[in-house]
């Protein structure tokens, strides 16, 4: 079997070397976005109980990964919504508009009963195709 380069990315921010996974990886020109969810710099749920607003931070967060990589959200193409609740869910569409601008994804959406990380509504995992 043959073994592909893989390049941990963290997007420039200090990645405890505890932890068993990277928030993406890139294996040729794959992206690979672990779950992710709408955690500021100090890892603090931004916005809790919104589901808007975490949404878009997440996906900030994707931006910048997939920019330390040498691509952007429009390169992703396929994405997991993990929901806690489907209160305010159809609202995220117009956040996935404004990263995606056009380039939409295939996406599966799945309700689930709770996520490890307190007060988040949602999580999302990612995977982009970039160029070359």
């Amino acid at each position: 079997m043959t073994q592909h380069a893989r390049e941990a990315i963290t997007g420039g921010t200090a990645w405890p070397a505890r932890y068993t996974y990277v928030p993406a990886l890139r294996v040729g020109n794959l992206v690979f976005i672990s779950g992710t969810t709408g955690t500021d710099d100090d890892n603090r749920i931004v916005a809790p109980g919104d589901i808007v607003e975490q949404t878009r931070q997440i996906f900030r967060k994707f931006e910048r990964l997939l920019k330390a990589a040498g691509g952007s959200c429009q390169d992703i193409v396929q994405t997991v919504d993990y929901i806690t609740t489907t209160e305010n869910y159809k609202a995220t569409a117009a956040v996935r508009r404004e990263f995606f601008k056009g380039a939409q994804p295939t996406s599966t959406g799945v309700l689930v009963a709770g996520l490890l990380r307190d007060g988040a509504a949602i999580e999302i995992s990612a995977v982009a195709v970039l160029e070359g």
